[in-house]
């Protein structure tokens, strides 16, 4: 069974033990599939956030801690704290001398263990596309936010129905799955078959947006990148 059709706790199970698999080869990955393009969008998600001078962030789903780090780039004083329940991959990012400035966390997005109004943005990157409830892992974020945070979400979404979608769809259905054997090997390989086939079945981007809305977020907004394939969500949580 294709992990994109699992429910439940059978999918967070193999998300988990899947990201755990492909943990060392992921952020090469990324610069392959995404031909380079995947920090700009992680900076951009940055750019929404707004982080203030010596703000404090979560980024859910941090894997490698990619989206953590530009936060500390681009604010160096804010206090990030990187939460994900596949610890191989935040193994990787403690590694690297950047990855000593974040606080580690390992934790369920859809009950996360932290207080309420805690954090100035709440950030993710390929989170919502592997949750088993969307509007748990938002209403999540919603309450650890400040009031008046932002939430900002990266994520996939299905290919447009214009004249490339033929195209995107040969690119993920059978590209994306030759660069997983080719880069991460076996162990890799049904991981870059659910990728592809999760996006597929995942959220348009008003979809998204309109959830978000429904959870109580302000002022919500997306841009799409990639030939309409990546969509950066943002809003904020109510001021009260």
């Amino acid at each position: 069974m294709m992990g994109a059709k699992l429910q439940g706790e059978q999918k967070s199970a193999y998300v988990q033990n899947m990201f755990g698999r492909i943990a060392e080869r992921y952020n090469v990955m990324n610069r392959v599939m995404t031909l380079g393009q995947d920090q700009a969008w992680r900076r951009f998600v940055v750019q929404k956030a707004e982080v203030p001078a010596g703000g404090r962030v979560l980024d859910l789903a941090t894997g490698t801690g990619d989206i953590a780090f530009e936060v500390l780039r681009a604010q160096p004083s804010a206090e990030v704290v990187g939460a994900d329940f596949a610890l191989p991959m935040m193994f990787v990012g403690q590694r690297e001398t950047i990855g000593q400035q974040v606080k580690w966390l390992a934790a369920d997005a859809m009950n996360l263990p932290l207080a309420d109004g805690l954090f100035d943005a709440v950030v993710s990157g390929y989170l919502v596309r592997n949750v088993v409830d969307i509007r748990q892992t938002l209403r999540e974020q919603v309450r650890v936010a400040k009031p008046g945070g932002r939430i900002v979400i990266l994520d996939t979404t299905p290919p447009p129905n214009n004249i490339l979608r033929p195209f995107i769809v040969a690119y993920l259905k059978y590209g994306i799955p030759l660069l997983g054997r080719l880069i991460s090997g076996k162990q890799g390989a049904d991981a870059y078959e659910y990728l592809p086939e999760s996006t597929q079945a995942f959220k348009t981007p008003q979809e998204l947006a309109a959830l978000m809305v429904e959870v109580g977020i302000e002022n919500v907004q997306y841009r799409t990148f990639m030939f309409g394939t990546m969509a950066v969500h943002w809003g904020r949580k109510p001021a009260r």
